[in-house]
């Protein structure tokens, strides 16, 4: 897929998937789960221990439909070993300029972190194709989110932290592109435990709330446009 359509693919599914695993086992595990849960999406972040290389595997053995990125990528040099290994898309926890820089270049989705006004702007100006505010469960939740919309409605808002199944329909009714979840999710006595199955469920009822929410929201959109 090229950018706009890993763009396109994540908007649409509205859920990515962040997997903190400790193991490279794991990682897979927690990866091939919510792809049956119905996520064809995967962010590996760069704590997970052989991370890299869990990136490369997926990306050689997934289905062409399954998106896999890489997460906490925190400067260009492992930006740069992640695009090597495969992945389709990046994420960043703050804002870091050159890693987007080389995103642009590379022709690759990027999905800078960012927290404050400022930063939200800068990232999308310097080529963040969308914005992933984080930490935004400790800065109001949902509510910032909309605050963020007011004055930045071109910004496609990737709300990260703070994200739960309680929480997820307020985040998407707020104005959020996309939501990214992470121990909600994917969560880690689960895996320790060995039952990906939880994790399956988990994405399944996370996809639920997304699509729910959004019903809604269309459903307000007409029911004010024919008034």
């Amino acid at each position: 897929m090229d950018k706009q359509q890993v763009r396109e693919r994540i908007v649409e599914i509205g859920v990515v998937p962040v997997v903190r695993a400790s193991s490279a086992w794991e990682a897979r595990m927690a990866a091939d789960a919510v792809c049956e849960g119905g996520i064809p999406i995967v962010e590996i972040t760069m704590t997970v221990p052989g991370a890299v290389e869990v990136i490369r595997e997926l990306a050689k053995s997934s289905p062409a439909d399954v998106l896999v990125g890489a997460g906490t990528v925190l400067n260009a040099e492992a930006a740069r070993r992640c695009l090597d290994a495969g992945a389709q898309f990046l994420v960043s926890p703050g804002l870091n300029l050159q890693v987007i820089h080389l995103a642009v270049a590379e022709g690759k989705l990027m999905m800078a972190g960012a927290l404050t006004p400022t930063e939200v702007i800068t990232a999308w100006e310097a080529g963040s194709d969308l914005v992933k505010v984080f930490p935004c469960g400790q800065l109001g939740g949902a509510k910032y989110i909309k605050a963020l919309r007011g004055p930045l409605p071109q910004v496609p808002l990737v709300p990260t932290g703070g994200v739960s199944l309680h929480t997820a329909a307020e985040f998407v009714e707020a104005g959020a592109a996309a939501l990214g979840v992470g121990g909600e999710l994917v969560q880690s006595d689960a895996l320790r435990a060995g039952k990906p199955e939880v994790i399956v469920e988990n994405a399944r009822k996370f996809l639920a709330v997304v699509k729910e929410a959004r019903a809604r929201m269309t459903a307000s959109a007409a029911a004010k446009g024919s008034c």
